[in-house]
């Protein structure tokens, strides 16, 4: 691979080290009313690059990096005391009450209908004892 392949792929670093630092997971302090609220997020990130070349001896490479962060909570200082304050995932929250209600109403009707079966069958059975 030539020095400018090198280069690119050693820009693509740059930029990712650069990216993923403290700064990303913990906001800048926010002051008000002596309240100091300090915003935190979980951040992820990856990257990769290669080269190479065909039988015909073009060369190419590339390289790429990506980054996803999502807001877990605040530490909050008041009166000289800090606390944790999570922050709540309305979306996530729903999407997992909703699974929950469905099971449940999957699996009640499932019983439900398995004690009718069994009672139909034991009724069938006290019929012909009966007889």
């Amino acid at each position: 691979m030539s020095n400018e392949a090198d280069m690119k792929v050693d820009e693509v670093l740059h930029a990712a080290q650069d990216t993923l630092t403290v700064r990303r997971v913990y906001g800048e302090p926010l002051q008000q009313d002596g309240l100091t609220v300090i915003p935190a997020a979980a951040v992820a990130g990856g990257g990769g690059g290669g080269g190479g070349h065909d039988n015909e001896g073009q060369e190419g490479e590339g390289g790429g990096f990506g980054m996803a962060a999502k807001p877990v909570g605040a530490f909050v200082i008041s009166q000289g005391r800090l606390t944790w304050q999570p922050a709540v995932d309305v979306n996530r929250l729903l999407g997992t009450v909703a699974t929950v209600l469905c099971i449940a109403l999957l699996t009640s009707r499932r019983g439900r209908r398995r004690r009718r079966e069994a009672g139909s069958s034991e009724a069938a059975r006290w019929r012909r004892r009966a007889s």
